[in-house]
């Protein structure tokens, strides 16, 4: 019995290593699914030829590369997008997406709105939520059965098992748990997941040369997020999503934030308080929404002419600074991605920030601290999201070798 257990798991776990390798590349050949993983092309033919049987894979002309060496071209193995599909969530302030993904990581369907999300009452929130994913599930073009899984991204602190929203900013509810109402309504597995996370997923499956084993993404927008991966991993907390550095404090008794606590990086860093700062406006005056348009109109200002507009450009890059050296102190300094509208004025930033950080514990190496800069976060979360529910399809209901589609969801 014990051997057949053995086998059963060293199958399972070739079968992943297969279905990775496709992922990762695109169409490789076995050839090179072989080198990266290190199987046998004999281990290899026989879990391709069982992944294709079972509509898993598919084969493919052979990439560029492939072709133009000699011999016989090669044939490239790629992903079925019609293996099975997983549904994206995204909920920020005042908006509301959903998208359909097909197996291969295509988006075949979306949609977006608007919403007051400060003032909606809970059931109303958690109502359009749910009419926003329905309005997806009752297209006509899509098979239902093959919807294997549910990620919702969200701003704020989620629980650390990916069920529950915490806490947010965008929203004075707390304690709603999105991912066991969803699988109630729709039966389909469902995870909760923090925004900033996904960011950092998304990062290390679009350039995991540089994205790799240790990096920060910094949100930079309405609030100030972050995703952080030590070692590979994910950073999350015991008990929450963790990675709050928006709410680390930078000035104790400081500018009021969103949160409702005072001096936090978020204080002084985040869209509102630049504009409160900019604006002359009191550290005491409760945050506001900025528009995306308005804060593109006050980086524009701020590179023309010294003024308050590009002091409160370098008081957020001090903030930012300062929280970033304090967190290098403690696990060295690592690339950051700095994602969000105001990423877009970075150069704004980056001068305070980088002074900030040479005098802190953590800036012994300041200077060979690089970031990159990406200003919209929405496709970021969205394709985090997506690789996380599609890893799990991988590893969860194909890698076993269960002859069941999405259709059979694996809790």
């Amino acid at each position: 019995m014990s051997v057949g257990i053995r086998h059963d798991d060293l199958r399972r776990r070739n079968r992943a290593m297969v279905i990775s390798a496709v992922r990762r590349a695109g169409q490789p050949s076995r050839t090179e699914i072989a080198a990266t993983t290190g199987l046998s092309h004999s281990t290899i033919s026989a879990i391709s030829a069982d992944l294709i049987q079972e509509g898993i894979l598919t084969e493919s002309k052979a990439s560029e590369p492939t072709a133009l060496k000699r011999g016989r071209p090669q044939i490239g193995l790629a992903l079925n997008p019609e293996a099975a599909a997983v549904l994206t969530v995204v909920l920020s302030l005042n908006f509301l997406s959903v998208a359909v993904i097909d197996y291969a990581g295509q988006v075949i369907a979306e949609e977006q709105q608007r919403l007051d999300t400060l003032v909606m009452p809970r059931e109303e929130l958690i109502g359009e939520c749910m009419a926003i994913v329905r309005r997806r599930l009752q297209d006509p073009d899509l098979d239902v059965g093959s919807v294997a899984r549910i990620a919702m991204g969200i701003q704020g602190i989620t629980d650390s098992h990916a069920r529950a929203m915490l806490w947010s900013p965008i929203t004075p509810l707390t304690d709603i748990p999105f991912a066991d109402i969803l699988e109630r309504e729709f039966g389909i597995p469902a995870t909760m997941e923090n925004d900033c996370n996904m960011m950092a997923v998304a990062l290390q499956w679009r350039d995991p040369n540089r994205y790799r084993d240790n990096f920060i993404a910094i949100l930079l927008s309405h609030g100030i997020g972050m995703g952080l991966v030590l070692k590979g991993q994910l950073f999350t907390g015991t008990h929450s999503s963790g990675g709050e550095f928006g709410h680390m404090i930078h000035r104790p008794g400081g500018a009021l934030c969103r949160c409702g606590r005072r001096g936090c990086v978020e204080a002084y860093a985040g869209n509102y308080a630049i504009w409160r700062s900019a604006m002359g406006i009191s550290e005491d005056a409760a945050p506001t929404d900025v528009g995306d348009a308005d804060m593109r109109a006050l980086a524009a200002k701020a590179r023309l002419e010294e003024g308050p507009e590009r002091e409160a450009y370098r008081r957020a890059g001090e903030a930012l600074g300062f929280g970033l050296g304090s967190l290098f102190a403690l696990i060295d300094p690592a690339p950051v991605a700095m994602v969000g509208v105001s990423a877009a004025a970075f150069d704004l930033i980056e001068p305070a920030l980088r002074k900030a950080i040479a005098q802190t514990a953590g800036g012994q190496h300041s200077e060979s601290i690089s970031f990159d800069t990406e200003p919209n976060e929405l496709p970021l979360i969205r394709e985090g999201c997506a690789m996380r529910a599609l890893t799990f399809v991988d590893q969860e209901i194909f890698a076993p070798g269960v002859q069941a589609r999405a259709g059979k969801h694996v809790a």
